[in-house]
């Protein structure tokens, strides 16, 4: 057993935390740039790393990870930066063949 493993694993630790806490810094900073009137508290870090800064909703939760009618599987998450998994996009086609679904369980987001 080396004792460089538990190093590296530690230092991906701290990369991804810095990484993670530089981007919500860029978040927030792109937000307090605005003008209060304009603060949405939801766009894109550098134009590419979606971000969402605003309390979440049940509405917009259902609508990030169980939204089969999406067709992308990686989504903005629901609060914070960067993306989520949408499960409805995954999982529908095995949910649809479920005895007890009554066929697909394809259903718009809710607050559409």
């Amino acid at each position: 057993m080396s004792n460089s493993q538990p190093r590296r694993s530690t230092r991906s630790r701290w990369l991804g935390l810095g990484v993670g806490a530089t981007l919500i810094g860029a978040a927030v900073a792109t937000e307090l740039r605005k003008s209060a009137e304009e603060r949405t508290w939801h766009g894109r870090v550098a134009g590419r790393i979606p971000y969402d800064l605003r309390p979440p909703t049940v509405a917009r939760v259902r609508e990030r990870l169980w939204n089969p009618a999406e067709h992308r599987v990686l989504v903005p998450t629901v609060f914070g930066v960067g993306w989520t998994i949408n499960l409805g996009r995954v999982l529908d086609p095995w949910v649809a063949k479920l005895p007890l679904s009554g066929g697909s369980a394809r259903s718009a987001p809710a607050g559409s």
